[in-house]
């Protein structure tokens, strides 16, 4: 009988110890609070970068003065003669003649290097003043080939060469008193239209 009545008092004891825990308690989890994941600092805008002066270009060097003579070599000079070349671009390889005072008489030899013909393009060497040299020509352009496109006996005319054609040489021999002091002097194409780029200085010295 005692063996009941504490298996019975040890059943009562067990039962209250359940009744006591509370029934939100028992059988759950805590479960910890999520915290909200912090948001990434707000990114700073680069800094505007300075806008890359755009590069001055170089200014192009002013093109050089070109003489009357075209920038050409001196003649070669060699007992009181020269040679010089007239060629089918319209051009003198020489822009000036010196001549050594020493000379009484002065030999200029010119040699047609291109092709085409006389009346196609024709060259001469015509001697001037410089101050003469464009009115020689204009006024020789009528004058026709055959004249050499010279003004028939023409005073300002000093000494000249005939015209020739590809392939052909001619000469003239120059009084070297006749370009002495009260200059200066020039030599040119007599050809129409020829003076403006074919002409050079002749000087005595």
């Amino acid at each position: 009988m005692k063996i009941l009545t504490v298996l019975l008092a040890s059943a009562c004891a067990l039962g209250l110890a359940a009744c006591s825990k509370s029934p939100e308690s028992a059988g759950t989890t805590s479960t910890p609070t999520a915290t909200p994941a912090e948001s990434p600092p707000p990114a700073t805008p680069a800094p505007a970068s300075a806008a890359s002066p755009t590069p001055v270009e170089a200014a192009a060097p002013a093109p050089a003065a070109v003489s009357a003579a075209g920038d050409k070599p001196a003649a070669v000079v060699s007992n009181c003669s020269t040679t010089i070349e007239g060629n089918d671009a319209m051009q003198y390889n020489v822009g000036s003649i010196t001549v050594p005072a020493s000379c009484t008489g002065f030999k200029i030899t010119l040699t047609h290097t291109g092709k085409m013909p006389v009346a196609a393009m024709g060259h001469d060497v015509v001697i001037t003043k410089a101050a003469d040299m464009q009115a020689v020509a204009a006024e020789g352009a009528g004058a026709g080939l055959a004249a050499n496109y010279l003004k028939p006996d023409d005073a300002r005319v000093i000494a000249h060469t005939p015209l020739v054609g590809g392939g052909q040489t001619t000469s003239v021999s120059v009084p070297v008193s006749k370009i002495r002091g009260d200059g200066p002097y020039a030599f040119f194409c007599s050809f129409p239209g020829h003076s403006t780029v074919m002409k050079g200085t002749i000087a005595v010295e």
